[in-house]
């Protein structure tokens, strides 16, 4: 027979070795999670270095790519971007709640997120200054606003309901007078500007109106300056969104973008920088 004792006492040892091994165990998983956080930082530092969200019009994704890799090489903070048309990023925004900055491509914008209640911090930027566009070999042969209008004209514009080009479109051609005679000459319309550029490169249609920025260095298209007494100049506002959870990073980052080291990244893109004094009538 087992001797009893000898029973108890081996049951007491398996309970020790099994007591320290869960206090080894756990002091391993506290020694780990502490050099996690060493290596990484304080917990805040890892919630401050989330990515910031920018609602920004697919027209300036360009300069605004450049920005954002400049911002978080200099701060440490990467930078997400939403690209669509300016209308489409207001309904998203509203939707959600959530977001860091807001870069709408016409101050219109701004001025119904800011009648909402949703922006703050607000810079103006640069101009958006609306050209035509054409194949290169301009088979209708246009030359202004007016020949939208031509009988046998195939014309591509934006969607109002998405793109500030859009929204710009309807009004210019609405003061020309000859607003129902493009439209109905429109074969389609794009949620962005940068998708007007893409049908008129491919030669889907005979023109488009677009942002001279976009296009100053494109060869695949022909470009048309609108005259002065036709055209409607817009500036490109940024602003700081009052969703953000980070609003002094979100102040940071549009603070950044109308430093000297942003604005000359626009410059670059063929921006006309804000404030010129060739469209100082725009504000007079």
């Amino acid at each position: 027979m087992v001797n009893k004792k000898h029973v108890i006492v081996f049951s007491l040892l398996i309970s020790c070795v099994l007591f320290l091994g869960c206090i080894d165990s756990t002091s391993n998983s506290i020694v780990t999670q502490d050099a996690a956080i060493s290596d990484s930082g304080s917990l805040d530092e890892q919630t401050s270095e989330a990515p910031l969200l920018v609602y920004c019009g697919a027209g300036m994704r360009k300069p605004m790519d450049e920005i954002g890799v400049l911002f978080e090489e200099e701060y440490g903070i990467p930078v997400q971007y939403n690209y669509a048309g300016s209308n489409t990023l207001l309904t998203q925004m509203e939707l959600t709640g959530e977001g860091d900055v807001y870069m709408p491509g016409a101050t219109y914008y701004f001025e119904v997120a800011s009648e909402k209640g949703f922006v703050d911090n607000f810079s103006k930027v640069a101009y958006h200054v609306p050209v035509i566009i054409t194949p290169l070999d301009n088979p209708a042969n246009i030359d202004s606003l007016d020949d939208l209008a031509n009988d046998d004209v195939s014309v591509v514009l934006g969607d109002p309901q998405a793109a500030a080009i859009g929204v710009l479109c309807d009004k210019m051609l609405t003061k020309k007078g000859i607003y129902d005679q493009v439209e109905a000459n429109v074969v389609a319309k794009g949620a962005t500007v940068n998708e007007l550029v893409t049908y008129i490169s491919l030669g889907q249609a005979d023109a488009s109106i677009v942002w001279e920025d976009l296009v100053r260095n494109n060869d695949k298209v022909n470009v048309i300056e609108i005259a002065e007494d036709d055209n409607i100049i817009k500036i490109v506002p940024i602003a700081t969104l009052t969703t953000s959870e980070n609003p002094e990073i979100a102040s940071e980052f549009v603070d950044f973008v109308v430093s000297d080291e942003g604005r000359s990244v626009f410059e670059e893109y063929g921006f006309t920088l804000y404030p010129d004094e060739k469209y100082a009538y725009l504000e007079a």
